[in-house]
């Protein structure tokens, strides 16, 4: 009696992440959630700034070194929170086939046609 193929003799394995399937960029909405999140947090050191120098008034150097981080922050935290985040640089994880469902290749055997 000859064997019977079946789905029991080769359980798939479980991978705990899908496979990628594609090269999709982060959605519009992620994006801009990141950005304003970003921004927020940018103003929210500018204002800690500014606070510590207005309480460092007596320190002139110091005051002057909080007071221009505060100036200069709004600026910085707009150029980042309009700058597209990069492109991510992911390893692929493909396919790959099982070894029993492999197509031998020929690889000795190199095909040549001259005209």
């Amino acid at each position: 009696m000859e064997p019977v193929a079946s789905s029991q003799q080769f359980p798939r394995s479980r991978r705990p992440e899908p496979v990628l399937i594609t090269e999709a960029e982060v959605s519009p909405a992620e994006q801009h959630a990141a950005r304003k999140r970003r921004y927020a947090i940018t103003m929210g050191i500018r204002a800690v700034f500014i606070i510590l120098a207005a309480t460092f008034y007596q320190v002139v150097w110091l005051m002057l070194i909080f007071a221009f981080l505060g100036t200069v922050l709004p600026w910085i935290a707009v150029l980042m929170a309009n700058d597209r985040p990069p492109k991510k640089r992911t390893d692929m994880r493909g396919y790959t086939p099982r070894p029993d469902r492999q197509l031998e290749s020929p690889a000795t055997k190199v095909r040549v046609i001259d005209v």
